[in-house]
């Protein structure tokens, strides 16, 4: 039995410490590993600080200032998997997300209630939500189960629970992991209460069967009684040359992901008079062996459904009033490929099943699944059901005589779905896809809403279908900001922030509480952008690099003139299967340097007309540019402890000998943070010559005086700030009125508390920024706003990008 951990999450006592891309981290978790690099011991550092500042400085625990906290509007960004009705309160629903939180619905504010910002980096894996259960005979419980990945390098998950609609929470660490970014994230609902007793909650597992609660999920204990519904696991394959990531992932073995969702018969049905639900199904995602069981005594025992139909593995099931229990079918669990799928029905009373797939798949030319199912709680011979991978474009079928004849809803036609993209303009060039979850809401039969891998969408009119009328969506998201964004840029004129982020490309916005008008920067169109860089002397040149959405070599770079207002593709990359990586531009723009992904830096001194390889470097290295001399640039190796500069544009770079003073052992690889973060990179001041900063995961460093053009052989040193124990991100901002040094902020830990901090004296003393209540999981990136003393951009993991401002400043913001 797991017992109780009695942490409350009040407003003071949150929980303290810290698409194809997002299907290959957990391989990345599981097979990463480390270099331990020692510094040379002979060599004393050159830059020191007294030992009386050093003292004196350590001695300083960070203040605090309040700050207001929104999110830069872009709208969704993310995979929504899970949208959770409550069955008779009307606009109580939940959305859940594979790595950035879960969400409740605001009617009165119309849009998405974030309730997992509190989440700390030390807690992020409770950021990836594998199931949310409200209980239907208490419309203020809600319990999430909680947990990122499966593998070994992941701590195991926790069930979170509320009694205020997700206001507070309380804590049960469970021994087994869930896996809310795995395949199959969107099947479920794998977690329920039971609707005759709310003491009574089950949450199936991807690797450890079927587990109960008996007291509202404070402690829980194993069903021994489940059958064993262990998989083999499949080999992976062995790596490719010259495969991209995408390729392998496509090689991936089809594999299930447990016991993919509960279900307990309707009352009403049933005829059900004891205090627990006595008849409960189950289904694995399991191919070609039992897949569906039943137990007809609140628990105690299981057996397989007969007759259930084993071709095929579960996606979603839904069990309507009448005693009609629905299952979709797939191949695989999704959003892996499926080369087929199905539906079917079973009469629970009589037991016997039905065929009612709508369309069928077609070896070699058609191949298809399905992937969600809903009933109509006030009709329930009335349904929806959603495809996988359908050719031409997803498609929602409804029924209203329980599967024997269907409409589409996306089919073409004069009936066809019509879509609004007002609410989130740059998903018109995304098609629908991921459609895992479908729901009708159980109070309102013209409410529907379906998720997609950007957020998703809902109508307000749904039974039009019936009438062979359009249904019209509006983007459901609104609220959710689930994007992952990869680097940030504040330029010192025109918009205030430039994001590169994953799977969407990137945005420029000129107003922060509105979604981009023009959607994301393109042409080219891109899935990741992993760099963006502007000109400091001419912030209106801005350079961007990533991956194409088309996946079409020579269209993963694109560039601006104009701020940002419009983009265009460079004439040629440094070679055609040149991708992602990061970009630095000179100061004056003349100059790119692109490091594409596995691959040596090449320099274009014409926009992209021709490149030529950059020489003295090692390939895959990062790079930045001076901010007032334009024919300098910068390179760090962590694993070398090497600083490199060029002094002709970015044609060359020498090596210059370094050291760090008072610096650890300097572990480069593994357990140093995400490599996509802040950290380990070389930052220069704005507005300063050499300035250099060197933000290493386990502590801070900063040149001890400007490097200089004439600085040859000389040791540079960097001297260490004391006081910062880890950094994830790290930037720089307006300095403070009456401080002519630009501002410091960085999210990390200081002085042994994590957190979000400022500096405006040179990194000399900090003062916390954020509070408990907004952490947001894992930060990647910070910077300040040039323009604006105080305002800060925090890019997190799964949770968007968020700004804020010093409460106290009252002023009009832009």
């Amino acid at each position: 039995m797991v017992a109780d951990h009695r942490v409350s999450l009040t407003s003071v006592q949150a929980l303290d410490g810290n698409r194809m891309t997002r299907c290959l981290i957990a391989l990345v978790l599981t097979s990463a590993s480390g270099l331990l690099v020692q510094r040379p011991a002979a060599v004393k550092a050159t830059a020191q600080l007294s030992a009386a500042n050093a003292a004196s400085h350590a001695q300083r625990a960070p203040r605090h200032e309040a700050y207001r906290w929104k999110s830069v509007q872009i709208v969704g960004a993310g995979f929504v998997d899970g949208v959770i009705f409550h069955p008779t309160t009307r606009d109580l629903r939940y959305a859940r997300t594979d790595m950035g939180g879960a969400y409740r619905w605001n009617a009165s504010a119309d849009r998405w209630q974030p309730i997992l910002d509190w989440v700390s980096f030390k807690d992020r894996n409770l950021m990836g939500v594998e199931s949310i259960a409200v209980d239907p005979s208490d419309a203020n419980r809600v319990y999430l189960a909680c947990g990122t990945y499966t593998n070994r390098a992941t701590p195991n998950g926790a069930i979170l629970r509320s009694n205020d609609r997700g206001r507070t929470f309380e804590r049960t660490d469970v021994p087994f992991k869930f896996g809310g970014n795995e395949d199959g994230r969107g099947n479920g609902e794998r977690l329920v209460v039971d609707p005759a007793d709310g003491r009574i909650l089950y949450p199936g597992t991807r690797h450890d069967g079927l587990w109960r609660s008996q007291d509202r999920g404070a402690t829980w204990s194993h069903v021994d009684s489940f059958p064993d519904v262990t998989e083999a696991v499949a080999p992976m394959p062995a790596p490719v040359a010259g495969e991209s990531p995408e390729q392998r992932w496509r090689r991936m073995p089809v594999r299930g992901d447990g016991i993919v969702f509960v279900k307990f018969a309707p009352a009403k049905a049933l005829h059900i008079t004891r205090s627990a639900t006595q008849t409960i199904y189950a289904g694995v995602s399991l191919m070609n062996r039992e897949n569906l069981f039943v137990s007809k005594d609140e628990g105690a025992t299981w057996q397989a459904i007969p007759g259930e139909p084993t071709q095929l593995r579960p996606t979603r099931a839904a069990l309507s009033s009448d005693g009609f229990l629905y299952v979709t079918y797939g191949t695989a669990p999704g959003p892996s490929r499926m080369t087929n799928g199905a539906v079917w029905k079973l009469d629970t009373q009589a037991g016997t099943w039905s065929e009612i797939t709508p369309e069928h798949a077609v070896a070699g030319s058609r191949e298809f699944g399905y992937a969600a199912v809903s009933v109509d709680a006030e009709h329930p011979r009335t349904l929806i059901v959603s495809t996988f991978a359908h050719p031409g474009g997803e498609d929602i079928f409804r029924s209203t005589d329980g599967g024997a004849t269907w409409k589409s809803i996306f089919g073409g036609g004069s009936a066809s779905g019509v879509y609004d993209y007002s609410r989130a303009p740059y998903v018109e060039p995304t098609p629908i896809h991921w459609l895992f979850d479908i729901e009708i809401d159980p109070t309102n039969q013209n409410h529907a809403v379906f998720t997609t891998g950007y957020g998703g969408w809902e109508t307000f009119d749904l039974t039009a279908v019936d009438r062979a009328e359009p249904t019209h969506w509006r983007a459901l998201a609104r609220g959710i900001e689930e994007s992952v964004p990869l680097e940030l840029l504040s330029p010192s004129r025109g918009a205030h922030l430039v994001s590169a982020i994953g799977d969407y490309g990137g945005f420029v916005h000129w107003d922060l509480d509105r979604p981009a008008v023009a959607g994301s920067s393109a042409p080219p169109r891109m899935g990741n952008t992993t760099g963006v860089a502007g000109a400091s002397l001419k912030p209106e040149i801005m350079v961007r690099v990533g991956i194409s959405a088309a996946h079409k070599p020579g269209e993963n770079i694109g560039y601006s003139l104009d701020g940002g207002h419009t983009w265009q593709p460079t004439a040629a990359s440094p070679q055609l299967a040149s991708r992602a990586g990061t970009i630095a531009v000179s100061a004056d723009g003349s100059a790119w340097i692109w490091t594409p992904e596995r691959a040596a830096a090449y320099l274009t001194r014409d926009r992209g007309v021709t490149w030529s390889a950059v020489q003295g470097l090692a390939a895959g290295m990062r790079l930045i540019a001076d901010p007032v001399k334009p024919q300098i640039f910068y390179a760090f190796s962590l694993a070398k402890l090497t600083l490199y500069r060029s002094d002709d544009g970015g044609a060359t770079f020498t090596a210059l000998p370094m050291t760090l003073d008072s610096a650890p052992q300097v572990r480069s690889g593994s357990g140093r943070g995400d490599n996509r973060g802040g950290q380990d990179r070389i930052y220069v001041a704005p507005g300063r010559v050499g300035d250099l900063w060197l933000p290493l995961y386990d502590g801070l460093y900063h040149i001890a005086s400007p490097l200089s053009a004439d600085a040859g052989d000389k040791n540079i040193g960097f001297a260490r700030l004391p006081g910062i124990d880890e950094i994830y991100a790290f930037g720089f901002g307006k300095g403070a009125p009456g401080h002519p040094y630009p501002a410091i902020y960085l999210a990390g830990t200081v002085n042994g508390q994590s957190g979000v901090f400022r500096s405006i004296d040179e990194a000399r003393t900090w003062t916390r920024i954020n509070d408990d209540q907004h952490q947001w999981g894992m930060i990647l990136q910070i910077s300040g706003d040039p323009r604006i003393f105080g305002r800060v951009y925090v890019g997190a993991h799964g949770r968007g990008i968020q700004y804020g401002d010093p409460v106290s400043q009252t002023a009009a913001r832009p």
